[in-house]
């Protein structure tokens, strides 16, 4: 296990070549101890080694890609590198299983579902464990994972006995209207890495609960989260070929291209980078899939003067430094109002410094690696962009060469200009960039200055101010004293370029369902 302490430092106009140096300078102190953590499972049968299609397991393949340790590089597992053969051996499953469970009673997919969460629950310490140890994020957080992802199939258990339709009154009084919601089909899921299993859980539990069948592709960084669940689906009871997954690193673009063209699969939902987004939307063009998507982010946070800036930072901690900000709805570009700039950047400074670094299965830590070296080099870019700009240095932080290439401690830049690359790309990483504001109308401007609109936080003390801001920001979900979005009951979805479609909630059943409209005509009139 690794400590770090970072002093604070008061540079102006810090060329991005010196961060290194002033890096250098920090002292920090290392209690030692081996970052070659491994679990112990209590129930081995959790780790699974392939894809699993129609209630079987498929674990041999070709060849086979690596599962690692993003903390330490550490051999997890191989997996098989399935091909566009396997996925569509399992869309053809998940078809042939959908003509009979669209049409399963909803109080036994409800059944169904309220299993799954109870195994979940049961299974929480080692479904937390391997989270950790393929994701890399602290044991705390991927047990509070386990339990929102679990919330899912829970809510969507009631929400399967409700799928209401509405009545209506044509203007021919000899006729009558009413609509039905149906299953859509065959679903194709594709999740990402950073919640390796409430992604899976956000969408696929409103798919089976609304009556739909579903081939699911991980991310090949995480992809034994998505098994262990295949593993405990099975055991709840649903049906083979209801849930099915496919792994593959290798043919990661053919088994996306495979889901999003053919004609058996009606729905796509995707969680993930803009990018790729549009990619499986004009692939999906050719057979009018339904979708829903949820791309990238470049969350604003803006904290008035009249805030309570104690406050204001605990939800900054919450909000910002979860999984080191590697989440879609991570504060990415924090504007606080000139008058308590220098407040809050102290008092956020103090906290990060407590910070503790180090392999996410020991118990003392509190923040860990990122994903990979990738993620690392973006942190580092927009750190040197925004100092080149004249940003001023509060806290350093940077690369933990010592511990591991992934790891990258915590950097608190304070006025940082508006024209930085961090206020116009999603980071997704530990960079907390400071940026001063004046007035309301300036910073709505400079938040909704982006081509993305998922998630926005507004900090204030008067009603009037969190109203005005609330309906003035170009978001999807808009948080007002509060960092945090983490609750089934409430819709999950961006708009702009952050997408389309919402998850959780009573509105999540939605985007797997069809509304059908009924008229009867030629009936008596009314007496």
């Amino acid at each position: 296990m690794f400590y770090f302490s970072l002093s604070r430092v008061s540079l102006v106009r810090t060329p991005g070549s010196l961060l290194v140096r002033c890096q250098q300078q920090f002292k920090r102190k290392f209690a030692m101890q081996s970052l070659n953590l491994k679990p112990e499972f209590k129930d081995e049968s959790l780790l699974r080694k392939g894809s699993y299609v129609n209630g079987k397991w498929i674990t041999e393949g070709e060849d086979y890609f690596e599962v690692t340790d993003p903390a330490n590089g550490a051999l997890i597992s191989k997996l098989p590198n399935h091909d566009v053969g396997v996925v569509q051996e399992a869309i053809k499953a998940a078809n042939s299983t959908f003509k009979t469970y669209k049409n399963m009673p909803p109080k036994d997919r409800a059944q169904c579902l309220r299993r799954m969460y109870s195994l979940m629950m049961e299974n929480i310490d080692d479904l937390s464990a391997l989270i950790t140890w393929e994701n890399g994020k602290p044991l705390n957080d991927a047990i509070n994972e386990v339990r929102y992802a679990a919330s899912f199939f829970d809510w969507f258990a009631d929400e399967a006995l409700r799928m209401y339709g509405t009545t209506i009154q044509p203007a021919n009084p000899t006729s009558r209207a009413f609509t039905i919601r149906q299953p859509v089909g065959v679903c194709g899921i594709v999740c990402p890495w950073n919640f390796p299993a409430a992604m899976i859980s956000r969408k696929a539990s409103a798919a089976l609960a609304a009556g739909c069948t579903v081939v699911l592709k991980p991310d090949p960084q995480t992809p034994l989260s998505a098994l262990a669940l295949a593993h405990l689906i099975e055991k709840a009871g649903f049906p083979a070929g209801a849930f099915n997954i496919v792994v593959t690193q290798k043919h990661t673009a053919e088994v996306g291209l495979a889901l999003c063209e053919s004609p058996l699969v009606k729905k796509i939902s995707f969680t993930g980078s803009t990018a790729v987004g549009k990619i499986l939307m004009k692939q999906s063009a050719s057979t009018m899939k339904k979708l829903s998507f949820e791309l990238g982010g470049n969350a604003p946070l803006i904290v008035f003067d009249d805030a309570d800036v104690d406050y204001a930072i605990e939800q900054v901690i919450a909000c910002k430094f979860i999984s080191l900000g590697q989440t879609c709805v991570c504060a990415n570009r924090l504007y606080v109002q000139r008058a308590v700039v220098e407040e809050f950047s102290e008092k956020l400074a103090k906290r990060v410094r407590g910070f503790k670094i180090g392999h996410g299965l020991h118990k003392d830590t509190t923040h860990t690696c990122l994903i990979n070296t990738n993620a690392v080099a973006k942190v580092e870019r927009h750190a040197q962009d925004a100092i080149s700009k004249g940003a001023e240095i509060v806290v350093a932080g940077g690369r933990l060469p010592e511990i591991g290439e992934n790891f990258y401690a915590p950097t608190i830049l304070k006025n940082v200009r508006p024209d930085s690359q961090v206020a116009h790309e999603e980071t997704f990483g530990p960079l907390c960039a400071i940026i001063p504001f004046d007035t309301m109308e300036e910073v709505v401007g400079y938040a909704n200055d982006t081509p993305f609109g998922l998630a926005a936080y507004v900090f204030s003390n008067n009603i009037n101010t969190l109203y005005t801001a609330m309906e003035s920001l170009d978001a999807g979900m808009i948080s007002c004293n509060t960092g945090i979005f983490r609750d089934a009951a409430v819709p999950f979805g961006g708009v702009k370029e952050s997408g389309f479609g919402r998850e959780g909630s009573l509105h999540g059943i939605d985007d797997y369902t069809v509304l059908k409209t009924v008229i009867l005509g030629g009936l008596p009139e009314r007496l």
